[in-house]
């Protein structure tokens, strides 16, 4: 084995290294992210803090409306080759999707789960698309991370497969999180 060898076989050593690193604080973060969220919503009401938070609902919707714009804003200028327009885009759409979920959190601990009222239909219609958005949401976390782990490695062959997963999920996750607030809140 010549010495270049050796050297490329150390560095691929250490990658992987790394990257089951990655993939256990990834691992770690999503779970602790996704018991905490179900922990919140299924552990019954708290005492009535609605007055103080109010503000919050609309905050998550406007924080999710916003990521959105941005996840498709970075799917536009990575199409056009603006890759450090992208990049910014999409690290603050997960920065505002990080604020969302504090919001989210901070919510749910003083409120605790919100019974949609509506009837008919239109309940059918809500909680197709709340589990869909609770599921989808779920993954999301790992994803995103994994994502944005591979793209800041500079493994941007993997950070693409992987993205074509990602972005329609966060997508659809960031618009239905919206509809879910208009529906519970406005409807």
């Amino acid at each position: 084995m010549t010495p270049k060898e050796t050297a490329a076989d150390a560095l691929r050593a250490a990658r992987k290294r790394r990257d089951r690193l990655a993939v256990t604080a990834i691992a770690a973060v999503s779970s602790v992210v996704v018991l905490l969220v179900g922990i919140l919503l299924l552990g019954g009401p708290r005492e009535s803090s609605r007055r103080q938070t109010s503000v919050l609902p609309a905050l998550n919707a406007a924080l999710n409306g916003t990521s959105a714009l941005l996840l498709a804003a970075g799917y536009l200028f990575i199409r056009r080759r603006n890759v450090a327009v992208h990049r910014t885009c999409m690290l603050a759409a997960f920065s505002t999707s990080s604020v969302f979920l504090i919001s989210y959190v901070t919510y749910h601990y003083r409120v605790g789960s919100v019974s949609f009222e509506g009837t008919g239909w239109i309940r059918w219609v809500y909680f197709v698309l709340l589990i869909s958005h609770i599921v989808l949401a779920a993954a999301i976390v790992p994803l995103a991370l994994t994502t944005i782990y591979r793209a800041w490695g500079g493994q941007f062959e993997r950070h693409v497969r992987i993205a074509r997963w990602t972005l329609p999920v966060w997508l659809y996750v960031s618009v239905t999180g919206v509809v879910v607030y208009w529906m519970l809140y406005r409807l």
